[in-house]
């Protein structure tokens, strides 16, 4: 006992002098020498603890209240150390026990105890008791920033938005560099409808530039204010130094996915399912990327591990319908359809999906009463009209097929086709004025096609517009010759690219030649030859096919 004694007074001793290893090393002596002695097992604890080895420590702890369970500091340490690593249901109620004998001796408990007390009810989901030992917490510390933003947080949890507001804007005043404070009044103000939250967010990263969680909570902010470009910057940034971040790859993925950047999305997205193969929204989010990437036979095993996984979710089913359509099995993406559909039998865009997959199938008895629905779900839609007027047409019902097709037209004039076909439906109804109107507004729209010049040819000759109607057949005559024209200039340009692909530098350049001799102004055919001339080394001569390929895009452009 004497030399137990002696190395507790050295382990005391060490601690004065902060030094934490001599200290448990004189303490782990008194716990041999003397393993009944409480003060041996309490001290070795809370320096264990103190050294981060916290599940070692807390076994000490442990030992030294089944000891002596009166030792305060022994369950002051313990509570502290069971609220640290989240057991928080042990640690309550040693925080409540500590609370009471405070107050029985008419004294408060330190400030950080109190603030270890109001996170274990937290952990609870006690917050209304978390939130006053927080506040009592800072009555023996106003001046704690830490503190404030933390009962900040815990009056946001209650959906106390200005008294939350008031405690993070306390932080801040008190450590105008904390960053989590920025990022928790910025979240706070954005959820009020606020304005300059976008600042406070942008602050916390400045000040925290390596720190995944405001990273995080930036980019989303930015994705959902429309801003992807920044979001994917910030994303990026964060993922550079955290580059196991499952979280961030994933946040970045969908932003990637969002901005068309599909083939990178892909690839984190594989990364976020090799890491948590059971997500299934990483895999419905996958799958749509890989239908992006016109891969849906990838993505049907994909979607359907996870429909599997999430049967209820409706997102994942309407993927794997439109996989299935891409791969034109009509039948099983209207089973698709159905199955989200009676999860969801109120969304338009499922019931005009369903009557599409039911056109595709030639079943427009089937289709047209799932049309009719999305359309009065969603009078604001033009594509739900626009198909009924194309069915309508086809069955011969043309006066309601006009009405339809005019409704779309009306919320969405900005269609060429849909103008050609409003046209042939006039013309069926020997509405002719009505049909050359619209067949002009087709042509001044889809300025290559010939159809709506030929069908604007048939409307005029029966208004007995001769003269006109030959003008149009012209027209459509030397816009076929363009279009041939066009379609040989890509077979030869493919054919250049093939045989450039594989070393044949001069059969590349003749069929380049052939193929701007039928379309002078196709791009990528100069932009082709452009590189069978720099294989050749003349560079002059493929920058001057360069910029004829600018202006040629530029000819191109609407």
């Amino acid at each position: 006992m004497r030399k137990a004694d002696a190395a507790y007074r050295a382990g005391q001793a060490a601690l004065a002098r902060k030094d934490l290893t001599e200290a448990q090393a004189d303490f782990e002596q008194v716990t041999r020498l003397a393993p009944q002695a409480e003060q041996g097992h309490s001290a070795l604890g809370a320096v264990l603890v103190n050294n981060g080895h916290m599940h070692e420590g807390i076994r000490e702890l442990e030992k030294a209240l089944a000891i002596k369970a009166t030792d305060s500091t022994a369950q002051m340490n313990l509570a502290m150390a069971y609220q640290q690593t989240g057991a928080s249901e042990k640690a309550i109620p040693l925080f409540a026990k500590l609370e009471a004998e405070a107050r029985s001796q008419k004294h408060v408990l330190p400030s950080y105890v109190l603030a270890g007390y109001a996170r274990s009810l937290a952990a609870n989901q006690k917050i209304e008791l978390a939130i006053a030992k927080m506040k009592a917490a800072l009555a023996n510390d106003s001046q704690n920033a830490e503190l404030h933003d933390e009962l900040g947080s815990l009056y946001a949890q209650q959906k106390e938005w200005s008294r939350a507001q008031e405690e993070f804007a306390t932080a801040i005043s008190l450590n105008p560099n904390m960053a989590t404070a920025h990022l928790h009044l910025g979240l706070v103000v954005r959820g009020q409808g606020g304005e300059n939250w976008m600042s406070e967010l942008e602050r916390a990263s400045e000040l925290a530039p390596e720190d995944a969680q405001v990273a995080m909570e930036l980019g989303n902010a930015l994705a959902a204010e429309g801003k992807d470009d920044q979001a994917i910057a910030v994303f990026r940034h964060v993922l550079e130094k955290n580059l196991n971040s499952i979280a961030v790859s994933y946040q970045l993925a969908l932003a990637l996915q969002r901005s068309n950047n599909v083939q990178e999305a892909i690839a984190l997205l594989e990364k976020v399912i090799a890491a948590e193969p059971k997500n299934a929204e990483a895999l419905t989010n996958l799958g749509m990327a890989l239908c992006q990437a016109q891969q849906a036979k990838a993505a049907v095993p994909i979607l359907q591990r996870a429909t599997s996984l999430e049967p209820e979710s409706v997102t994942a089913h309407q993927n794997l319908a439109a996989a299935y359509v891409q791969l034109s099995q009509f039948s099983d993406a209207a089973t698709e359809l159905h199955q989200a559909l009676k999860l969801s039998p109120d969304a338009p865009q499922l019931h005009y999906n369903l009557g599409l997959a039911l056109k595709m199938q030639d079943d427009a008895a089937g289709a047209i009463p799932e049309l009719e629905t999305a359309q009065r779900l969603d009078p604001s839609a033009a594509e739900a009209p626009y198909l009924l007027g194309i069915l309508y047409m086809q069955n011969g019902r043309y006066e309601e097929a006009a009405r339809e097709m005019n409704l779309s037209l009306k919320i969405h004039p900005e269609n060429g086709e849909g103008w050609a076909t409003l046209g042939s439906i006039y013309d069926k109804l020997n509405k002719l004025p009505e049909a050359t109107t619209a067949l002009r507004e087709a042509i001044r729209q889809l300025p290559g096609q010939p159809d709506p010049h030929l069908t604007l040819a048939a409307v005029l000759v029966k208004q007995n517009q001769s003269g006109e109607a030959g003008t149009e057949r012209k027209n459509a005559a030397e816009l076929m010759r363009k279009n041939m024209n066009r379609q040989r200039a890509e077979v030869a340009t493919n054919s250049g690219n093939s045989a450039l692909h594989n070393g044949d530098v001069e059969g590349a350049v003749a069929q380049f030649h052939d193929a701007l001799s039928y379309d002078a102004s196709y791009s990528k055919a100069h932009l082709g030859l452009a590189d069978a001339l720099d294989r050749q080394g003349k560079t002059t001569d493929a920058a001057v096919e360069r910029q004829k390929a600018e202006a040629a895009k530029i000819a191109d452009a609407p």
